[in-house]
């Protein structure tokens, strides 16, 4: 039998699995997208004003603090830090740390870390599939971290807010898996655009930020009318003044060599916020004690940086409008010179971001990454007006920039990036500037991303799994493969155990065996979160495994049906492997380049 060109079954299995772009399809998701820009603008309402209560209740009543609010949400140039408590600031971080510990890891481990990582990662391994009660610990988690001090943003909350209700409504109205991804993608786009007042960059968002170097088409629709009616929803109680204002500068083209050197810096430190916050957190993740005490120590040590320079507690939003303004006479620290201060200030929020965040505290890293962008930008446009004053008469422009080309190229989500900034602060002429520095930035920061649920292509996601160059693998052998010799779960083993495994190694399941090494089934994270006993309770005994000579199709297949992105590998009854995804595709590349060297 002739087999078909793998072109030719690309494009019928396209037609089978991916997205009928017809009438039906625009009319379900305008209405799907109506009521999901809805969800995500109450969402981010209430978590707006959750957050607002905890700082008055942590910041105002412990360490009697007033912290620069952006102007757009009231601010004043004029503001800046105070606090009558100042030494209390390490009690009020320690504390928001402990209580945000207490409630992520008693009612959702999930929930802990930046949120936006967490919905990316429900996108492409979990179906969408995000747990009810994800959002209120998320909401409740990280108002408490932001509002005593912590330096993290809100965004991350609020797409995993949005996102999780999404997986809600798709679940209620009965969706399939692919539409309960859709809404999950709709939802973070949503849920960001709202709390930023960007819908725009919001619902580009939706489609860039689950790949570093690709985009969800089908997703972009939806996130239009989604962010659209969350942006009107949002925007009707809190005002539609963009967040930092409006700039009102003018673009001057003789700058673009500048704003190139500008992105070359972004991009290193956009290198630098990645790698140090991914030490951080693993360095955390490694450390043997509660995990209930680890955000206690981030907390105190992001608030003894606090002590430092205050302009890192909390969201650091007012900062951005006055650093943008050049009020250099409020950037003041009781430790350093002003100097000092400003050119210590981006290591400074990368550190207190890291420890908040990595050590297992609730927010984002979005809104840090633009800010310690901003703080980058303030120091090379203070260098380039002392350089060439003429040429360079403020900072602002490069406030601006910078904050774009930094979290730009390290979420590598350039384009989302770069439309949100500019809706934040009115800086449309600037996107000349911003398109130089964002690609020089994204070019130079390689493939660092702050989101490790991130994959490369659509090709790399298991929710596109299959959908590529079928026939090849129909020819591969599982036992052409390398295999995993774990994780493995033993029946006797305790629930907790598992579940450490699990969270540790990003497992939503894992394979049981015997004393024996005899395959046994499948124990699964949503079963045995709260849960007691040994994993024998919970064990699902299943026939989803492999044999060796079973092909990588019969693998993708079982992997599709169970959502997962591996596969148990049984010969004579005893589990011998794990065959992954990766090393399905590391299989597969070896098997493409063996015959195209064949044919040369």
């Amino acid at each position: 039998m002739v087999k078909e060109p793998a072109v030719l079954v690309d494009r019928k299995l396209s037609r089978v699995k991916g997205v009928a772009w017809t009438s039906n399809y625009y009319a379900k998701w305008l209405i799907l997208g109506v009521i999901i820009g809805v969800a995500a603008g109450a969402s981010a309402l209430a978590f707006y004003f959750a957050l607002k209560l905890m700082e008055q209740l942590f910041l105002g009543l412990i360490v009697g603090a007033s912290v620069p609010e952006p102007i757009g949400e009231g601010g004043s140039l004029e503001s800046g830090f105070r606090a009558t408590r100042y030494w209390l600031i390490p009690v009020s971080t320690a504390l928001g740390g402990l209580l945000s510990g207490l409630i992520v890891y008693t009612w959702a481990p999930e929930a802990e870390g930046h949120g936006t990582d967490a919905a990316i990662n429900a996108y492409h391994r979990l179906q969408g599939r995000i747990r009810r009660r994800v959002p209120l610990v998320k909401l409740v988690a990280s108002a408490i971290t932001i509002g005593s001090g912590g330096s993290a943003g809100r965004e991350g909350p609020a797409a995993q807010l949005s996102a999780g209700i999404g997986s809600a409504i798709a679940d209620l109205l009965k969706l399939t898996p692919d539409d309960r991804r859709i809404a999950v993608a709709v939802g973070i786009g949503a849920g960001v655009g709202s709390i930023f007042k960007a819908p725009i960059g919001g619902a580009i968002l939706a489609a860039e930020v689950l790949y570093m170097r690709d985009i969800e088409a089908e997703v972009i629709f939806p996130a239009l009318v989604a962010s659209a009616v969350g942006y009107s929803i949002f925007g009707s109680v809190v005002g539609f003044t963009p967040i930092f204002g409006y700039y009102t500068g003018a673009f001057n083209p003789a700058r673009l060599p500048l704003y190139a050197v500008l992105g070359v810096v972004d991009g290193l430190f956009a290198v630098l916020y990645v790698k140090t916050f991914y030490a951080i957190h693993d360095s955390f993740k490694r450390w043997r004690i509660s995990n209930y005490a680890k955000p206690v120590v981030g907390g105190l040590l992001a608030g003894v940086i606090g002590l430092v320079a205050p302009q890192v507690l909390g969201t650091s939003y007012g900062w951005v409008n006055l650093a943008e303004s050049e009020r250099l006479s409020l950037f003041a620290s009781p430790v350093l010179p002003s100097t000092a201060l400003l050119v210590a200030l981006p290591f400074l929020k990368v550190l207190a971001t890291s420890f908040t965040i990595g050590s297992g505290g609730s927010g984002g890293v979005f809104a840090p990454g633009l800010v310690t962008g901003a703080l980058v930008g303030l120091d090379v446009g203070l260098l380039f007006h002392y350089l060439l004053p003429s040429l360079v008469p403020d900072a602002a422009s490069f406030v601006i920039v910078s904050m774009l080309a930094l979290f730009g190229a390290a979420a590598k989500a350039p384009l989302a990036v770069m439309f949100m900034v500019v809706e934040m602060t009115g800086g449309y002429q600037l996107l000349p500037a911003a398109m130089i520095a964002v690609a020089i930035a994204y070019l130079v920061s390689g493939d660092n991303t702050i989101y490790r649920a991130q994959v490369p292509t659509r090709r790399d996601s298991p929710a596109h799994l299959g959908e590529y160059s079928v026939p090849v693998l129909m020819e591969i052998r599982v036992g052409d493969c390398e295999l995993r010799r774990g994780p493995v779960v033993e029946v006797d083993e305790s629930v907790d155990g598992a579940v450490n495994t699990m969270l540790q190694r990003r497992y939503t399941s894992l394979p049981v065996v015997n004393r024996d090494g005899e395959f046994v089934g499948v124990v699964h994270l949503l079963d045995v979160l709260g849960k007691r006993g040994a994993v024998s309770m919970y064990v699902k005994a299943v026939n989803s495994y492999v044999r060796p000579d079973s092909t990588l199709y019969d693998a993708w297949e079982v992997m599709s049906r169970e959502g997962t992105t591996w596969v148990p590998v049984v010969k004579d009854g005893k589990l011998i492997g794990i065959l992954t995804m990766e090393s399905m595709r590391r299989a597969y590349d070896l098997w493409i380049r063996s015959i195209r060297t064949n044919a040369n």
